[in-house]
Formats: C-alpha cells, sequence, structure tokens
C-alpha cells in the first residue's frame, strides 16, 4: 500500500476499478470523531473535556482519477465553538498521488487533530470539512458534531465578577455553606470573572484584588492588584477563573465583615467590584 505524509489509503468493500467506473459525485464519508488515532467512533452520550485532543479522519469517495492514475484534491478542516468562533487554526492539506494497478480498490483517509483550549465552555462544537477535486473540479462538504462538558458560564454583558464562592481550604471542591470562619483560619474565595475586551491577536490584560472591611465598614485590608492575567491565545478568552485566600490574623474580633472583590480590565478600561459577607466567629 502506498503511504504518504498523515493520510491512509482504507479499503473500500465492494468498489470498482476506478478505471472502469463512471463518474460519479465526490462525497466525504465516515466522519468521525475519536479519543485516540483510529479509534472507533466517539458513541453518543460521550464528550470531551477542555484541554483534551480531540481525534478526527473521514474518507474521500469517487474522486477522480487523471490518465496515469494521478490523483489530487485540497482539503480544509475548520473547528468552530457552539456561537461559531474558530476554536483552532483551519488543517488545510493536499492529496497528490499516482495509483497503481494494485491500488485500484483504495480510497484516502485524512486524519486530523487538535487540543480543545482549557478555556473552552460547554457546548456543540462542529467540525466543517471541505475536499475540492482538482481532477473533477468538483466540491465536497461535510460537519460532524461533538460536545464539551466545560463550564458553563454566561459570559454576555459587562465586565463583572461572578460566582463568588468561599471555601473551608484550598482543595475544596464544594463551597462552605456559611462562608464562616475562626481567627487564625485561612479564607478561601474563588470566583470568575467575565465582559472583559480583547484587542489585536485576541489580547486581554485583567487585573483583580480585593479589600476587607470591618463590621464598621473601615479598611482592615487591601490589595487592589492581587493577581493579574494576561494571554494571547488564537481562541479569545471569555473568562478569568481566579482565586484568592487570605489569612484571618489571631485576635481578629467576631464579627459580620465584608469581602470586596474588584476587577479591572486593562484593554477595555472597565472596572467593578463585588461585595460579599462572611463572619468571624468566636
Amino acid at each position: 500500500m502506498r503511504k504518504f505524509n498523515r493520510f491512509a489509503l482504507a479499503t473500500l468493500a465492494g468498489a470498482a476499478l476506478w478505471a472502469q467506473a463512471p463518474p460519479r459525485n465526490l462525497e466525504i464519508a465516515g466522519a468521525a470523531v475519536h479519543q485516540f488515532e483510529d479509534g472507533p467512533p466517539l458513541g453518543a452520550g460521550e464528550s470531551f473535556l477542555p484541554g483534551e485532543t480531540v481525534f478526527y479522519s473521514f474518507l474521500v469517495h469517487n474522486f477522480g482519477v487523471a490518465p496515469g492514475g494521478r490523483v489530487r484534491f485540497n482539503y480544509r478542516i475548520d473547528v468552530r465553538d457552539a456561537e461559531g468562533v474558530a476554536l483552532v487554526e483551519p488543517a488545510k492539506g493536499t492529496v497528490a498521488i499516482e495509483l497503481g494497478p494494485e491500488d485500484k480498490e483504495w480510497v484516502p483517509k485524512v486524519r486530523h487533530e487538535f487540543l480543545i483550549p482549557p478555556h473552552a465552555l460547554a457546548g456543540r462544537y462542529r467540525i466543517l470539512a471541505e475536499v475540492n477535486d482538482a481532477v473533477t473540479f468538483q466540491q465536497a462538504r461535510s460537519e460532524v458534531l461533538f460536545s464539551v462538558r466545560g463550564k458553563e458560564l454566561d459570559t454576555s454583558g459587562p465586565l463583572s465578577i461572578k460566582n463568588v464562592a468561599f471555601f473551608r481550604g484550598e482543595e475544596g471542591r464544594n463551597p462552605a455553606v456559611t462562608a464562616t470562619y475562626r481567627a487564625g483560619d485561612t479564607l478561601w474565595v474563588r470566583f470568575d470573572i467575565t465582559g472583559f475586551k480583547s484587542a489585536e491577536n485576541n489580547r486581554m490584560h485583567v487585573v483583580y484584588g480585593l479589600a476587607i472591611l470591618n463590621p464598621a465598614g473601615k479598611i482592615l485590608f487591601e490589595r487592589p492588584e492581587a493577581a493579574s492575567e494576561t494571554d494571547a491565545p488564537f481562541y479569545p478568552r471569555r473568562y478569568v477563573s481566579a482565586e484568592i485566600s487570605l489569612d484571618i490574623q489571631r485576635g481578629t474580633p467576631p464579627g459580620e465583615y465584608t469581602l470586596v472583590l474588584a476587577a479591572r480590565d486593562e484593554v477595555g478600561a472597565a472596572s467593578c467590584e463585588s461585595r460579599h459577607s462572611f463572619r468571624i466567629e468566636p
């Protein structure tokens, strides 16, 4: 079997000899996603996680064959998220080979793999394939859907701090039922920032910080630039997942305190804050 870069020739059972077959419509067949290369198609109800690699393949049927057994077609593969935004850069390629007598019952198989960005949101994503036959000048298209089991988050609207949750420790998975602590504990908070703008090349820059107010509303602690997030990925960032911690000093009087979270969008020149109460018990 003739081999070439990232392609294979797959058997087409029952196919007629290409030299004797009448012209038929170019077709993309068997398009599917897999968890590993040449694995079984992903089953119903299965999905991918952000950060995982998706393997994709399809066969090309009814391609043209020029005199001398020459085959040539171009292809393009696009991957888009639930909102139609390109997930990765398009994959483009050309299959150009010469078939011999031993190749009369074989058809090309195109393979492609791509990484789901870690910041991809949950939704139904699409893989769009297009093949253009340089011999018959025909075109074929295909669409395959797959699910991403990522974060579910509304990223519309202005700069906002969302999903604020208090935790008992750094490794905590479930938020605290009540935001109550004791002097000497460490306060952990996780939240999402959405609504920031992107510049050229999807560049984003978000700064966030915090302040603690005592029961009388006086600032006890303030760090306006506790952390920042800067990135310029191909697939635009729609949210920042943030985490902060603060040691509650021993001797801190019991009472109800206020955590003030603040975020600043350096690209969009916007800012916002969010206030949340917590208690320190005796």
